[in-house]
């Protein structure tokens, strides 16, 4: 059975991401030209996976704008567009609405609510959103009740010591999470079954599934293997630069059905 068609909305690496938004990492320098290759052949590998690419341009007074992910929630139905928690990634959504309005209708998460897409897990008709410093209880209600009419049930999860949700937890496989524990509880997800991060590799648990292949940060070689070993196909892509501004595989791409 072929793949449903699928669009990837990426946006440019910004020239100012050395002055990206930081919570629980260090500051390091971080070289944009790297962060531009490494881009690329995420974009590269997103096309192979059987994406056709909405690509934006890059903002150069938008440091974290490269991270599309925290800008919209797209499910078959609707757009939800956010309200990011940082005030400095606000106005990384407006581009976003202009593109994604031509291919679902769009509600938007209003003041005082905050949502990070960054928090938004969905499986199946489950919509898990991470209660984090990014998405409050106002902007976790205005998302439940957006979706709600289309029979999506939202449930709030506390994360601990990270900043995103899919910065504790991905869905890799139909049946299957990446977890690291330190960061979530997975009594959430009864039934499931669970690859956990390898000591040493905190933020290996960020991982994007697509088709039959699951993307997911060289940085990580042994948590890597634990996926192998559970019978998944993984793409290893060296995103270290973006890793430096606290981002992942999930943060720089909007995936949703064409």
């Amino acid at each position: 059975m072929s793949n449903p068609a699928r669009i990837a909305l990426v946006r440019g690496v910004s020239p100012a991401m050395q002055r990206c938004e930081l919570t629980h990492l260090a500051r390091e320098p971080i070289d944009v030209a790297m962060a531009e290759m490494q881009h690329a052949r995420y974009a590269q590998t997103l096309v192979s996976l059987g994406c056709r690419l909405l690509e934006l341009a890059a903002e150069p007074d938008l440091p974290d704008s490269v991270f599309v992910e925290d800008t919209a929630g797209v499910l078959d139905e609707v757009a939800v567009l956010t309200r990011p928690g940082a005030e400095s990634r606000q106005p990384e959504v407006a581009s976003v609405a202009r593109v994604l309005e031509r291919w679902r209708p769009c509600v938007r998460v209003e003041a005082p609510g905050t949502l990070d897409g960054g928090d938004v897990l969905r499986i199946g008709r489950d919509v898990f959103v991470g209660q984090s410093d990014r998405s409050n209880a106002e902007g976790i209600r205005q998302l439940a009740a957006a979706i709600a009419p289309f029979g999506y049930r939202t449930l709030p999860v506390p994360a601990r010591g990270c900043l995103h949700l899919k910065s504790a937890v991905t869905y890799v496989a139909p049946d299957t999470l990446l977890i690291n524990d330190a960061w979530v509880d997975r009594s959430h997800w009864p039934g499931m079954r669970f690859v956990s991060v390898a000591p040493g590799e905190p933020h290996a648990a960020n991982a994007l599934w697509l088709g039959d292949a699951v993307i997911f940060p060289a940085s990580a070689p042994v948590t890597r293997a634990r996926l192998e070993e559970a019978g998944l196909r993984v793409i290893a892509l060296d995103v270290s630069e973006i890793q430096k501004a606290e981002g992942g595989v999930t943060c720089c791409s909007v995936v949703f059905a064409d």
